[in-house]
């Protein structure tokens, strides 16, 4: 099997025409999100258990198996029930710290390509694949297939290194161009991305990081939040058809491009109730947590919960934002006694307690009510 050619960009035999009824629903569920992430109080916050939630399906489609609870409690401090389950989350973790890490840097600066070496590096940073190259566009042949298959029997092979730098540029121009639908834009910069398969390892993740900083660099969301693992992980095989039929036929593009309009319009929907959802639980903790401590220092606790629902006390009283180690203690149990909080784990000489914020928790592995 021979190498693939890249398509130029921008995309010329586009049938734009097909794709207006879908570009339609795609901006308005777009335009409906960003508005809601406008009205949050806290955007940052509130949205921080979506990041989570990307960060286990993105990685998933990957073949990661852990859940947002196993996270969450790894890194509460406790063990991995064995060494794949350890990989699995230090991978999620990257991902999720790759994913502050773009939006950081994408308040100072335009996106490029060295960014982009940036969070690959941070992606791979010692987790599986972190001796192929990471922070580095590949010089060598690779391509896709199932394990231990020599390259003849290859489902796909990107482009030759020295065609794949080419592109890159060409892509990168792209990136920053002004096309006539900005999301399928989006479709184009995502599927030539995956299709040049610039790394050797981490291709896919990084690629679906994309997604969010490319809706924040065209200004449609304030905050890089717009996450779209979740109808990816759930359609895998109509995603990953859809990729590899890139190249092979003209159609091919606005077919990828029809997918991805349905996959933003629904992830968009889903995301609206979730953080809605979200939303409400917080407003009704809050209410509730006043009533119960009649402590000035509610709020402030309830926002630490919300960033890392599963915690150890002494995460909370270590913060400036909190009251002494006692206080915090004596929060902590009333929220108990109340069933606002479930203790996961008692105290015991030098083992610290943990405890979970379960309907967060829950809320955060749901599956979106369709």
């Amino acid at each position: 099997m021979q190498p693939a050619i890249p398509e130029p960009l921008p995309i010329n035999h586009l049938d734009w025409e097909s794709l207006i009824p879908a570009m339609g629903k795609a901006n308005r569920a777009i335009s409906e999100f960003s508005g809601l992430l406008r009205y949050l109080p806290d955007a940052s916050l509130l949205m921080s258990p979506l990041a989570m939630r990307e960060a286990v399906l993105s990685s998933r489609i990957e073949g990661t198996t852990a859940t947002v609870t196993q996270v969450l409690r790894f890194q509460a401090g406790e063990d991995a029930s064995d060494e794949g389950s350890r990989r699995d989350i230090e991978e999620i973790v990257n991902y999720r710290k790759t994913l502050r890490i773009a939006e950081r840097e994408l308040r100072k600066k335009p996106f490029c390509l060295n960014l982009l070496l940036t969070l690959h590096e941070n992606l791979m940073a010692s987790v599986r694949g972190q001796n192929k190259a990471p922070g580095q566009f590949r010089r060598v042949q690779n391509y896709i297939g199932r394990h231990g298959r020599p390259i003849e029997h290859a489902d796909f092979v990107p482009p030759s290194p020295l065609i794949m730098l080419n592109a890159l540029g060409e892509w990168e121009k792209y990136y920053h161009h002004e096309d006539k639908d900005a999301i399928v834009q989006l479709a184009i910069v995502h599927a030539q991305f995956e299709f040049l398969h610039p790394f050797l390892d981490g291709n896919g993740r990084l690629g679906r990081i994309l997604v969010p900083l490319f809706l924040f660099n065209k200004g449609i969301l304030n905050t890089p939040t717009f996450y779209l693992s979740e109808y990816l992980e759930d359609h895998r095989e109509d995603y990953v058809g859809h990729l590899r039929e890139l190249g092979r036929s003209k159609k091919a593009w606005t077919q990828w491009c029809l997918f991805f309009l349905e996959a933003v319009t629904t992830q968009a929907q889903w995301n609206i109730d979730r953080v809605t959802r979200i939303l409400h639980l917080h407003q009704k903790l809050r209410d509730r947590m006043f009533e119960l401590t009649n402590s000035r220092f509610a709020l402030a606790l309830l926002d630490a919960m919300f960033a890392q629902p599963i915690f150890q006390a002494e995460a909370l009283h270590s913060r400036t934002d909190m009251p002494t180690r006692a206080m915090v203690l004596r929060l902590l149990g009333k929220l108990v006694a109340d069933g606002t909080l479930k203790l996961l784990v008692t105290r015991s000489g030098r083992r610290p307690a943990v405890y979970s914020l379960h309907e967060l928790v829950r809320l955060c592995e749901s599956r979106p009510r369709k």
